[in-house]
């Protein structure tokens, strides 16, 4: 099975839910851990929100673009950082994108945690998807690896 391409645009339906989520999430209300991404804009240098599923393996923290080159990614590479946001509490952080070769391991445990969520974006791929499945479609899904930032 290889990862379907991922899209640019959410639809309708899934940008009403994202801005549910997001809006939420900016409540202080977590849906299944979510949390809203605030990044400046590449161009603009306007916050930018959109609703996450944060990552957190072996104590480290990541980001997994489930649709691919999306906007917060270009925006998140053109910041080097943001802020994850749930209510009042805010995380800032600096971002670090990893090589492909470096994330199978990562979207293994990501699939595992929020697949019920994305399973439409990997293709078929899930958190039993052999490494090479895993490597061939790690291309087309970006991670960051968060390091906090104390205030």
């Amino acid at each position: 099975m290889t990862a379907t391409p991922a899209h640019d645009k959410p639809g309708r339906l899934t940008a009403r839910l994202n801005s549910l989520v997001g809006g939420l999430a900016r409540r202080g209300v977590s849906f299944a851990g979510a949390a809203d991404l605030a990044v400046r804009g590449r161009t603009s240098g306007e916050w930018r929100h959109v609703p996450v599923n944060p990552l957190t393996y072996r104590g480290s923290h990541y980001l997994v673009s489930a649709r691919g080159e999306s906007a917060w990614v270009r925006n998140l590479r053109a910041a080097g950082g943001g802020e994850l946001r749930v209510g009042r509490r805010r995380r800032r952080f600096t971002a670090e994108e990893l090589p492909a070769a470096r994330t199978p391991e990562l979207l293994r445990a990501y699939l595992k945690r929020w697949g019920w969520e994305v399973k439409p974006y990997f293709g078929g791929l899930n958190a039993g998807s052999t490494d090479a499945e895993l490597l061939a479609a790690a291309p087309a899904h970006p991670v960051f690896r968060l390091t906090l930032v104390t205030p």
